[in-house]
């Protein structure tokens, strides 16, 4: 072993309490070293890189100040948490980050009790962080409550629903702030220019710092009089500078902004302030990226790369060539064109126009392309804005977030009927982002609202055609939801067609048993049922691809001709397609025994998708088992 491998300061830290220990003149080799190990592991194991390289020295700072984890750490989506991870339990396993039965990619309190909040949605942290407060403060406990929230996080609502009822009970909340410009695109809106507008303020800042702790040190300030703090912070701000402060409009106190990247001045402030009474608010500003040139440069390209070369810094992509196009990028491509024929159709996405491919109508149309911010809920009420007064929006939102929008959706969009398309991309499992990224409930919770369609496509080229349905048809909100990943063919620019909608398609016959899928998870019932004809079993295969309304007469056409049935959906089992066919047959008595293939109803961990297929007995082999049981029971 070599003698800077002996020095190594991080293979002594399994716990903050081993950190805790180091002198705090060698925390920025801590850090140092805590970067290079997330650059080690990622670029051989994929992940989300740029946000915790940024979050490193605050990450350091924070289990070095608190006694976690009795103090509790809040983290706003975990693709800033992997220094996290590592300095508590987790450094020797985090090579298994995201694979099937490793460590997760996201805070999960199952996973250890440093994570005391599930994070995978933006913007929950610091209303989770202030119940966690305010419930100390019940009990009685002296326990201290952080939430580490992003710019990009902070343009939810859900963020603004907990600023406003921080002050209404007691606690100790401390919200850090971690302002880097960036969510995984360009943070946008208001909020993004008040961040940039807010650093004017510095010089006054750390004066009121500096005045509150010398005031402090004197004993004219009490942390017992809160409302005098406040008053008095609030009063010196107006004099000085002629400002209001957003924060300090919500009743708590207003640190920064900081320098992120000074690990000692962070352990410095967050000493000074961990004790005081009441909600307050530190913010720092950091660098996405920040210790690898190439993230640093790209903070989006980087967010999620891949394999890269850690020393060359150039990522590691795979020949695509003559390789099927992804879905979103089908999508992408297929506005573009759509938007050429109609200067009416728009396109609305909340903070996802790289991960969706509105790139596309952005570089194309730049004024009818609309990037609205962490905002899902806002993105569904305002493209119903944009369908009432004549335009014709395509809102594409992932699956898994537009869970987010669901009253807008009835509310705003069903109920009136507008005509719009619902993009849900991501629909199904998506790998290695795990439970709190699987697209999985989408079918089933959407079922229940009249005046709906919801599709779903085998294929890119059905992508395309349901796209043009969509559009065309017109008469009322439309949903597409489709998969992460490539699609299946490789010529997928066909013309454009109608799909009629409520139909499906025949895609073989059979006599044996009847198998209905819907969506691309269809692929796999077609090498399926390509396995079990070589052993003289014959199966009939129908794409639905409408969940509603229902092709009723394939429905009937299956329920007068096969005693056993087979559906198959990426997605849960319960309300969805095999609930919707189980109910028709009822309703039509008809009696074939059916069996149900889909997820189950549990969370489904992170792995491959193909892993993650197997697990669900939704791979080709799994669905092939089925046929021969079913045929042969």
């Amino acid at each position: 072993m070599s003698e800077s491998e002996n020095k190594r300061l991080l293979d002594h830290i399994d716990y903050p309490e081993d950190l805790r220990k180091i002198p705090a003149n060698q925390l920025e080799q801590v850090c140092a070293e805590v970067r290079q190990y997330i650059i080690d592991v990622l670029s051989e194991n994929p992940g989300h890189l740029g946000a915790s390289l940024g979050t490193v020295e605050l990450t350091v700072a924070l289990h070095y100040v608190f006694n976690t984890p009795e103090d509790r750490i809040v983290w706003d989506v975990g693709h800033q948490a992997y220094g996290h991870k590592i300095l508590t339990g987790r450094r020797k396993q985090f090579n298994t980050l995201r694979t099937l039965n490793g460590i997760s990619g996201f805070p999960n309190p199952k996973e250890s009790e440093y994570d005391s909040f599930v994070a995978g949605h933006a913007s929950n942290s610091i209303s989770a962080a202030l119940g966690m407060s305010v419930a100390s403060a019940l009990k009685k406990e002296d326990r201290q409550v952080i939430a580490v929230i992003g710019d990009g996080a902070m343009t939810g609502g859900l963020a603004y629903e907990g600023l406003n009822n921080a002050s209404a009970n007691p606690n100790n909340l401390l919200i850090i702030l971690n302002d880097n410009d960036m969510a995984i695109d360009h943070s946008v809106g208001g909020l993004s220019q008040y961040l940039v507008d807010i650093t004017t303020s510095q010089t006054y800042n750390k004066m009121r710092y500096d005045v509150y702790r010398g005031l402090k040190k004197i004993r004219l300030i009490s942390e017992d009089n809160r409302g005098s703090i406040l008053r008095f912070n609030n009063s010196l701000k107006a004099l000085l500078t002629q400002q209001h402060n957003l924060f300090e409009g919500f009743s708590i106190r207003y640190f920064g902004p900081v320098d992120g990247h000074d690990v000692n001045y962070l352990v410095k402030v967050l000493n000074d302030i961990r004790n005081m009474r009441g909600p307050k608010l530190l913010h720092i500003k950091t660098r996405k990226g920040k210790g690898f040139k190439p993230a640093e440069e790209s903070a989006t390209e980087w967010h999620a790369p891949g394999k890269f070369n850690k020393e060359t810094g150039k990522r590691i992509i795979p020949d695509d060539l003559n390789q099927p196009q992804l879905y979103q990028d089908v999508f992408g491509h297929t506005l573009v064109e759509l938007a050429e024929q109609d200067e009416r159709i728009v396109g609305i996405t909340p903070a996802m126009p790289t991960g969706c491919s509105m790139t596309y109508l952005m570089k194309a149309f730049p004024n009818r392309a609309f990037d609205v911010g962490i905002a899902e809920g806002h993105a569904v009420t305002y493209s119903a804005g944009l369908a009432k007064e004549g335009l014709f929006p395509f809102c594409n939102v992932y699956s898994s977030f537009m869970q987010r929008a669901y009253d807008q959706i009835i509310h705003d969009v069903a109920l009136q009927k507008l005509p719009m398309v619902l993009c849900l991309d991501r629909g199904g499992l998506v790998g290695e982002d795990g439970a709190t990224h699987h697209g999985v409930f989408d079918l089933a919770y959407l079922r229940p609202v009249p005046e709906l369609v919801i599709s779903s496509p085998l294929n890119e080229h059905d992508l395309r055609n349901l796209m043009y349905t969509g559009y065309k048809t017109a008469e009322a909100p439309f949903v597409i939801r489709y998969p992460r990943g490539k699609g299946e063919k490789t010529d997928w620019r066909n013309p454009m067609e109608i799909l009629p909608v409520g139909k499906g398609k025949k895609l073989r016959e059979g006599t044996g048993l009847a198998l209905l899928s819907l969506g691309s998870i269809g692929n796999e019932a077609v090498k399926a049922i390509e396995m079990v004809s070589a052993e003289g079993i014959s199966v009939a295969h129908y794409d639905m691809i409408y969940l509603k309304p229902l092709d009723e007469e394939l429905l009937h056409e299956v329920g007068k001709t096969y005693k056993k049935v087979i559906t198959l959906e990426n997605g849960v089992i319960t309300g969805g397609l095999g609930s919707t066919v189980l109910e028709f047959m009822a309703d039509h008595g008809y009696t074939p025994r059916v069996k149900r293939l889909g997820v189950p109803d549990a969370f489904i961990e992170h792995g491959t998708i193909p892993q993650l297929y197997k697990l669900c007995g939704m791979d080709a082999e799994s669905i092939a088992n089925c046929i021969r049981e079913l045929v042969r029971g």
